[in-house]
């Protein structure tokens, strides 16, 4: 049984998407990030940064007792690497996983995140931060498009690097991209959409939406942090 601490964003989406892809067994403890559930010190004791998602896994394979992991690619990787399953087993094909999936965690996601932050929360619109961030998605979604050029998905074979970025395209419009620009990648995130285990998995956010954040409530919370929060 894996325990997932959640909320409704796309780091968030991706470790739901994985749990029914596999159909591992599992809960939800949501954690608020608008009403500051993240600093709660239970949760803190399984993610440091006080981010969301985490997990604890009741019976890992050591069989030592539970064990938590924080931050979303260390969970993709951990619960692929667990049950043999959205990871390759050949050396080759984990690396190209294992680079696209880092990937995402080092460019397409916090490029968007800060695309994200800059053109919707921001108190005052920054042209120059709007623009630079609104063009570095763009090149990430023409280096993704360009990788899908002659494949199905990302590594070939479906696995947790696709689980990793789809859900940061999903907001493409908010991004001010069009997917019409990058044809390789409309075909691949379509596909995702229609999967069954996508579908499932954001049915599953549903039931947090009358939860929505507050923008102006929760903009301390959310942006303002620093050395002296932790």
């Amino acid at each position: 049984m894996i325990e997932l601490y959640y909320w409704t964003t796309p780091n968030g989406h991706k470790i739901i998407m994985f749990l029914e892809e596999t159909e591992l067994p599992y809960t939800i403890v949501p954690i608020n990030i608008g009403s500051g559930d993240q600093f709660k010190p239970d949760f803190l004791k399984i993610s440091p940064n006080n981010r969301i998602p985490a997990i604890i896994d009741k019976e890992p394979a050591t069989g030592d007792g539970p064990i938590s992991v924080f931050e979303s690619g260390a969970i993709l990787l951990y619960l692929a690497d667990k049950i043999g399953k959205l990871i390759p087993a050949d050396l080759r094909g984990r690396v190209e996983v294992l680079q696209w999936l880092f990937w995402q965690m080092g460019a397409l996601g916090p490029m968007a995140g800060q695309n994200h932050h800059f053109s919707k929360y921001a108190p005052e619109k920054i042209e120059y931060a709007i623009k630079r961030y609104v063009n570095e998605t763009g090149r990430l979604y023409a280096v993704l498009n360009k990788q899908l050029t002659d494949r199905e998905f990302i590594a070939d074979e479906y696995s947790i690097a696709d689980i990793a970025c789809y859900p940061w395209i999903v907001p493409y419009e908010s991004q001010s991209q069009n997917l019409d620009d990058f044809p390789n990648l409309k075909r691949w995130f379509e596909a995702i959409k229609e999967r069954p285990a996508t579908i499932r998995a954001y049915e599953k956010a549903e039931a947090f939406k009358n939860q929505a954040l507050d923008v102006e409530k929760s903009r301390d919370l959310l942006f303002n942090q620093s050395a002296k929060t932790v």
